[in-house]
């Protein structure tokens, strides 16, 4: 009786209904990843070292200050921000997450058979993100003064 061996055209697949991948060939998909990740973190470690022993070390009073974009630092080094930045960047990650999620669903929607499926689940998400939006607009985070 012959052995069992991977299938892996479309016409097998289509004659035996099923696929089969040996496991030498799964886990030989992930040494390749694994051996990849283990170049990229020497590489970078390498780097570094290399960095580290070929710059020069010559510490001064002046290379020890605080740099700030060329001025001189006076001060302290905390400084107050206002809360209404971070609400909007959030808000703006909220709708660009939004309209990455709009893109593929439009994609989908031209799909024959998906139309009203995914109608409805883009106004859910919708209805959502509105609901958010209300709440931040009755809590008077939008107002900027």
């Amino acid at each position: 009786m012959p052995e069992p061996t991977a299938v892996t055209t479309a016409a097998a697949v289509a004659e035996h209904g099923t696929v089969t991948v040996a496991a030498s060939d799964y886990f030989q998909s992930y040494s390749v990843v694994g051996l990849l990740a283990v170049i990229g973190v020497l590489f970078v470690a390498v780097a570094f070292g290399a960095g580290r022993l070929l710059r020069p070390v010559v510490p001064t009073p002046e290379k020890l200050l605080t740099y700030e974009c060329g001025v001189d630092p006076v001060g302290e080094g905390w400084a107050h921000t206002q809360v209404r930045y971070y609400v909007y960047a959030f808000l703006y990650v909220i709708f660009a997450v939004d309209s990455i999620f709009l893109f593929p669903w439009a994609t989908v929607f031209a799909a024959p058979g998906y139309g009203a499926t995914t109608l409805v689940e883009m106004f859910i998400f919708l209805g959502f993100l509105t609901v958010g939006l209300l709440y931040a607009y009755k809590k008077g985070v939008l107002a900027w003064t």
